[in-house]
């Protein structure tokens, strides 16, 4: 019997995959295949909350799967697939809206925030958005989801809802769903926009001399992070409480990730030193960290149907485990199966 606990995260294809996709996220996702069942899907279906471009679309799903392998998630340790490919999320997603609360998603905050974005589009796909995330995640047991602090809101609904769904269909004990905990990788790093120090870096931000992508030429990368806003202190200090800082220090973040270090370490290093020599370092340790992603992913590029195999394989072995999950969630409510 498989003693390892199950892990399930995903991204949506829905823009640049960032530098802090990756090394709040993906980057980490790498280390824990070891340790864990480990499954991770391209979360296409929660992308259409906001209008995309079909073929784009189609082109960014495929495209991450190149950038979930590149960054070293290996499809033979961990279970990579298409979440539309998987019907079961949007069956068990009915399923729970019929147990999720008006007033319980009125008061998530990614709603505001996006409505307030995307007024002139309010859908209630846009809504009952984390009664398909509490589906991704209930329907393959996980016992842990990686995420920053900003998602646990995600998670403790995803458990209200389970915990409800057991209460009234479990009673006798053997429940239905595992009741998930939010995981955060001691590693991960929340990186900041590059022109907006205060504000998280975002793959649909407007303006891409905020965001590094992952696609982006090396060049350009470079000179992002050359032109990162910093302030006029120019003193290499990390001050996390003080906003005046924040730009030094985003970029003592993404050094300390990138390389490893400490960031006192990387302090005591630039005592003395300007912030034009910290941004070329951090600019050189940035490139590097990228160089053998981007050629790995140049690499798949030219082997579609390894891609392919893999969505079909991801999608079966996805299907069988959800399937199961959907079938007693069936069972309980009185569907005729």
């Amino acid at each position: 019997m498989d003693e390892k606990k199950t892990i399930f995260s995903g991204v949506q294809p829905s823009g640049n995959i960032t530098l802090g996709n990756y090394l709040g996220a993906i980057k980490n996702w790498v280390n824990l295949q070891e340790e864990y069942r480990c499954i991770y899907a391209m979360m296409d279906l929660h992308a259409i909350t906001v209008r995309q471009n079909p073929q784009e679309l189609r082109k960014r799903t495929l495209d991450l799967l190149k950038i979930y392998i590149a960054c070293g998630i290996d499809p033979e340790k961990s279970l990579l697939f298409i979440q539309s490919q998987v019907p079961h999320h949007a069956q068990l997603a009915w399923v729970l809206n019929c147990y999720t609360y008006m007033g319980e998603l009125s008061r998530m905050t990614q709603f505001k925030d996006k409505s307030s974005k995307h007024a002139d589009n309010i859908n209630a796909g846009l809504f009952t958005y984390p009664v398909l995330m509490a589906s991704d995640i209930l329907l393959y047991q996980a016992d842990l989801v990686p995420v920053g602090k900003d998602q646990m809101q995600h998670i403790e609904i995803t458990r209200d809802i389970a915990e409800r769904f057991n209460g009234v269909y479990c009673q006798e004990g053997n429940p239905v769903f595992k009741i998930p905990e939010g995981f955060m990788p001691k590693a991960g790093a929340k990186v900041m926009s590059l022109t907006e120090p205060t504000k998280k870096m975002s793959k649909s931000d407007e303006n891409p001399k905020a965001y590094i992508s992952l696609l982006d030429d090396l060049s350009v990368i470079e000179k992002k992070i050359k032109s990162a806003v910093t302030d006029s202190e120019g003193v290499i200090e990390y001050r996390p409480d003080d906003d005046a800082k924040a730009g030094i220090n985003n970029l003592l973040t993404i050094m300390s990730a990138v390389t490893g270090k400490d960031i006192d370490k990387i302090v005591a290093e630039y005592q003395g030193k300007g912030y034009g020599d910290f941004k070329k370092d951090v600019a050189e340790a940035v490139v590097e960290e990228i160089r053998p992603i981007r050629a790995r992913y140049d690499e798949l590029s030219n082997d579609k149907q390894y891609l392919v195999d893999i969505c079909e394989k991801g999608a079966i072995e996805a299907s069988k485990i959800a399937g199961r999950t959907l079938s007693k969630v069936y069972k309980k409510v009185g569907f005729v199966q």
